[in-house]
């Protein structure tokens, strides 16, 4: 595995990669590190889709509204090129904040057609512009094929998508499904942040929305499914940001349950924010 940590040292392994290898198809994962068996998954699932695979670490500044978020944001920079490392990357490419941003005072913007005003958007203001706009980035260093993303970001692979039909990029986004532990909370960097008797208060969010997903295929209406869920959250100690049941592309609340919906929750344990989400579906 070769480690870039610049664009130039990026630019030169993907030139000589590709000039001896034009026809291969190249394959992304973005991370901000702290990296994970979530993580491994999609480097995984990208590692048995693509020829050659570039994994990215770099803990973006734009995306966090809150100075002290970004500073605790785990970094394991060298345990994470050993992970990699042993899931066969190919590259791991660690920018600078002057790599991803030369112009530090650029203004960025993009249409995302309200898809960044709900949920996670009400509760971070342009969160999803820095999302955008490091992605884009992103992609246009590495200039993949393909792209991989989890679903435990549910609205981010949505905005991504989105992102790429509005820019015209001819780049295919992955969704890959959440990873969970075994207690059924789903992997998180931030995990690592909470307690073992936290974690253990945190599974009630999985809990409940699995709960959730029960009693949607047992017919129970949207009303019904919202109370079974918050009956079992406020079971446990944590702290409701928002619970969300959408429309998986519009991401607009619904008042009709169907497989084409999922419910999306933010909650605190202590002073970790998560999110999970569960899709809706009948049984086969």
């Amino acid at each position: 595995m070769e480690i870039a940590r610049n664009n130039q040292e990026l630019e030169k392994i993907l030139a000589n990669y590709k000039l001896n290898n034009p026809k291969d198809t190249i394959g992304f994962v973005p991370t901000m590190g702290a990296l994970h068996a979530g993580h491994m998954s999609l480097v995984n699932h990208a590692k048995n889709s693509v020829n050659f695979l570039v994994t990215s670490i770099f803990v973006n500044p734009t995306q966090f509204n809150e100075a002290s978020d970004l500073k605790k944001y785990p970094r394991t920079e060298s345990a994470d090129i050993e992970l990699l490392s042993a899931h066969n990357c190919d590259i791991v490419y660690i920018p600078s904040v002057e790599d991803i941003y030369p112009n530090k005072n650029s203004n960025y913007s993009i249409n995302l057609k309200g898809l960044d005003k709900v949920m996670e958007g009400k509760y971070r203001d342009d969160h999803f512009n820095g999302v955008c706009m490091v992605v884009e980035r992103l992609f246009e260093l590495v200039k993949p094929d393909f792209a991989f993303f989890g679903k435990k970001d549910f609205q981010q692979v949505a905005i991504i998508n989105h992102m790429v039909t509005e820019r015209g990029l001819n780049i295919n986004v992955i969704s890959c499904p959440i990873k969970r532990e075994l207690s059924g909370l789903a992997m998180s960097s931030r995990n690592t942040l909470m307690s073992e008797f936290e974690r253990g208060q945190a599974t009630i969010i999985s809990q409940a929305l699995n709960a959730g997903v029960v009693a949607y295929q047992t017919g129970f209406k949207i009303d019904r499914v919202k109370e079974t869920i918050l009956s079992i959250f406020y079971r446990g100690s944590l702290k409701l940001e928002y619970l969300e049941i959408i429309d998986n592309e519009t991401l607009q609340e619904v008042t009709e349950l169907n497989d084409n919906c999922t419910v999306c929750i933010a909650a605190y344990c202590g002073s970790v924010r998560l999110i999970d989400n569960f899709q809706f579906y009948r049984h086969s």
